[in-house]
């Protein structure tokens, strides 16, 4: 879906500043939530975003989905997935997984076989909400290896483009929800100015280094590493800069997204419109029909090992 084209002539300040404390999720797992949490329940289309850590035998063993995506980007160690469906993969350093839920899913996200107990497994997911024509479609899968996604680099800026284009560079990805999910590296004394579609709800999420966002005016323009920074309307480009004097460089996502606007009802990994939908959810995962029914029979390798359900 091509990018809006109108501008405003102004920049996207910070409107909001969240810290994504730990918090234990899974079998042992610890994640940082930023969006999804209760000072931040929805940012439309943005359900939840994670930076996770596991270590084997930590993880997230076998758990539905139903009514929006998920995108998994891991930034160290690999992850093994497994589904009822029977579909299987290792999403290694770098690599990405944009998974469609759709109608349902059981799945397991476990630290693979060549992860040993001492390995840290890092990652961010991020859940991704459907609109109410999309929410029951067949479940379905993005792969790409880290050697695969689109990369470029100008000016002492490094951009791995997730979802969008940078620079004229797109990616392969392709998404039902209009969304932008730029991964960039700032080496020191550098800036950007990005363009980010006028009507579109945006965020910041810091991996490594400080740096300032938006107008260094601001009380929340400048952040470090595991935090959220929500972008206020009205403007068309992000303004980013490492003015670190440590000499580190300054690693952050940028992710928009083009609002659904639709009522949002929510049962953990359930996503629909009303409640009655959630229960009709809970009812068919219960009984598995109607996009659960492999679900039946079906328990992961992973769970198999840890003698889990």
């Amino acid at each position: 879906m091509p990018i809006p084209e109108e501008v405003s002539g102004k920049k996207r300040l910070v409107v909001k500043k969240l810290f994504a404390r730990q918090q234990h999720e899974g079998f042992g797992a610890v994640v940082r939530r930023s969006i999804g949490r209760f000072e931040l329940r929805y940012f439309d289309p943005f359900l939840v975003l994670d930076e996770f850590s596991v270590t084997a035998p930590a993880g997230f063993p076998d758990h539905p989905h139903r009514g929006f995506e998920t995108v998994t980007y891991m930034l160290e160690g690999e992850i093994l997935h497994e589904d009822c469906e029977g579909h299987k993969g290792v999403i290694r350093k770098g690599g990405l997984q944009w998974m469609t839920a759709g109608k349902g899913i059981v799945h397991s996200e476990m630290p693979s076989s060549n992860a040993t107990g001492t390995t840290h497994n890092k990652g961010l997911q991020l859940w991704i909400n459907l609109s109410s024509k999309h929410k029951l479609i067949m479940p379905s899968y993005q792969e790409i290896e880290s050697k695969d996604i689109a990369e470029a680099e100008k000016d002492g800026v490094r951009v791995r483009i997730i979802a969008g284009e940078w620079n004229g560079v797109k990616s392969k990805i392709c998404t039902r929800t209009p969304t932008m999910y730029l991964d960039f590296t700032l080496s020191p004394d550098s800036k950007i100015s990005q363009p980010i579609p006028l009507h579109w709800n945006a965020f910041v999420y810091v991996l490594q280094g400080h740096g300032h966002f938006g107008d260094a005016k601001s009380q929340h323009s400048t952040a470090a590493a595991h935090h959220l920074l929500l972008l206020g309307s009205g403007g068309d480009r992000l303004e980013a800069w490492n003015d670190s004097d440590s000499g580190l460089p300054l690693r952050f996502i940028l992710v928009g997204g083009e609002p659904i606007g639709e009522p949002v009802a929510q049962f953990g990994p359930f996503v629909m419109n009303t409640q009655e939908e959630i229960d009709k959810t809970i009812d068919d995962f219960e009984n598995f029909t109607n996009g659960f029914e492999k679900a039946r029979h079906w328990k992961s390798q992973a769970a198999s090992d840890l003698e889990l359900f």
